[in-house]
């Protein structure tokens, strides 16, 4: 019992003394804190007073800084007002060619409203809205006046530090202008992507190879273009515009950075800009070059694709690639090494990780990064305007040879294959087949062409990215 009593007094005994350890701690820290805000409140009354007593008086560590009145500070302000700065600014920049020219501001206003417009196409009219929101939010920053949302920054040499860097700058700078997003964006694309259309019916994958003609046939437009004033390309930037005919944003940014740096801009903007519309511009070239006959064609059922066949067929395409043209390499491995994650099945984290939070995470600093170049010296000059008609010409073309070709093989085919899917042969993955699908149910609701489309369409993204291969291999 007297243990017991012993005890508690201690434990008792041992509370009172922290608590006054602690209670002498507080009113201690307490009085310090009084004592340093009255001296610190003296001292900043006595320097106040100072202040206002002399007619010169300052607020310290402003003495560099100039004094302004209401009236001067009013029209500074105005100064620094977008609507002055659209209607007053001009400065010197320099284009693609290398050539000096002024940017007024109302070419900055220009630029602004394509960026509105590109964003209404992609919200309003839903034309791959994953791509041009983006894509115009990045022109409306890089152009507003003022903001330095695009500035590439100011070399501090003291400091050997970036001043004043644009978060855009540093997008485009860090994955855009190399091929750090583009090789990103080839694995989520392989992620997602399912060959068994184009194994189960492995002549398609002409119509994917005929839509190359687009890319190798606009070289001779490009070159052709010289004769115009104003214009002059050499063989690799003719190749970097040329590519824009595969309708692949990713390969256009790749094989830009590797033989044309200088139409980065351009020639992105172009090809993600034709992507987008693909259900714009091809349905009126393959109802031109059709008869409704032909738009009728029903095909056989596919078969079906062992697991086997589609885990072997990446390996197989890889290794070839490595053999014979190992400049297409980086593009064609990422993208087969993006397709054998998902058909292993052993690493299901890595493969949705690819095809979701990764995918969509690039996507929108890929496209911030390609609006970003949107700028009045890099469009609104008649070399990047011809680079733009001349994608355009590119992608028609590609687009109406996958449908001739399909045409020409029904001459030597038993089972027909619908011409409409031949359209699909560009890059755009997977906006062409739904586009050929979409054209072939106008004529018969039960026609089903999605996985049809789908083999030259896959089989199209592996042609454009051997003939960046070959342009590269040739050129680079």
């Amino acid at each position: 019992m007297l243990d017991f009593k012993f005890k508690r007094d201690t434990v008792w005994i041992t509370k009172i003394c922290i608590i006054m350890l602690l209670g002498a701690m507080a009113l201690s820290l307490v009085l310090a804190a009084f004592s340093n805000t009255a001296k610190a409140q003296t001292q900043a009354a006595a320097k106040t007073e100072a202040s206002y007593m002399q007619p010169d008086g300052i607020i310290p560590g402003s003495e560099n800084i100039g004094r302004i009145s209401l009236v001067e500070f009013a029209k500074s302000i105005a100064k620094t007002t977008g609507i002055s700065a659209f209607i007053t600014d001009a400065k010197e920049m320099i284009t693609p060619s290398g050539d000096m020219i002024m940017v007024y501001g109302w070419k900055e206003f220009l630029m602004v409203v394509v960026g509105f417009v590109i964003v209404w196409l992609g919200a309003a009219k839903g034309f791959e809205p994953l791509l041009l929101i983006p894509i115009g939010f990045g022109t409306i920053f890089v152009n507003i006046p003022l903001a330095g949302i695009g500035n590439p920054g100011i070399w501090n040499d003291a400091e050997k530090i970036f001043e004043h860097q644009g978060f855009l700058d540093i997008i485009y700078k860090s994955g855009v202008g190399n091929e750090f997003f583009p090789l990103f964006i080839f694995m989520g694309i392989g992620a997602m992507t399912d060959f068994g259309p184009l194994i189960a019916n492995p002549k398609t994958a002409l119509l994917g190879a005929s839509a190359q003609f687009g890319v190798f046939g606009t070289l001779f437009g490009v070159t052709a273009m010289n004769y115009i004033p104003g214009v002059n390309f050499n063989l690799k930037q003719a190749c970097a515009t040329a590519i824009i005919g595969g309708a692949d944003g990713p390969t256009t940014i790749y094989i830009a950075a590797k033989l044309a740096p200088e139409l980065m801009a351009t020639v992105a903007v172009a090809a993600y800009s034709y992507m987008a519309l693909v259900p714009l511009i091809q349905p009126p070239i393959m109802k031109a070059l059709t008869t409704k006959e032909e738009r009728l064609i029903r095909m056989k059922q596919l078969r079906n694709v062992s697991k086997t066949e589609k885990i072997l067929f990446p390996m197989i395409v890889f290794v070839l690639t490595i053999l014979l043209l190992p400049a297409a390499a980086p593009l064609i491995g990422c993208l087969m090494f993006g397709n054998f994650i998902k058909e292993i099945g052993v690493v299901e984290r890595i493969s949705k990780t690819l095809q979701n939070e990764l995918m969509n995470i690039v996507s929108v600093l890929l496209s911030l990064g390609v609006g970003s170049q949107m700028t009045p010296e890099k469009f609104l000059n008649p070399s990047s305007l011809s680079i733009v008609a001349l994608g355009l010409l590119a992608f028609c073309v590609a687009t109406g040879t996958g449908v001739l070709v399909a045409k020409f093989m029904n001459l030597f085919l038993k089972d027909k294959i619908n011409p409409l899917i031949g359209s699909a042969g560009v890059s755009a993955v997977p906006m062409a087949a739904r586009v050929s699908n979409k054209v072939g149910l106008e004529y018969d609701p039960g026609n089903f062409l999605l996985m049809h489309a789908m083999g030259p369409n896959v089989s199209g993204v592996i042609g454009t990215a051997i003939a960046a291969g070959v342009m590269i291999a040739s050129y680079g």
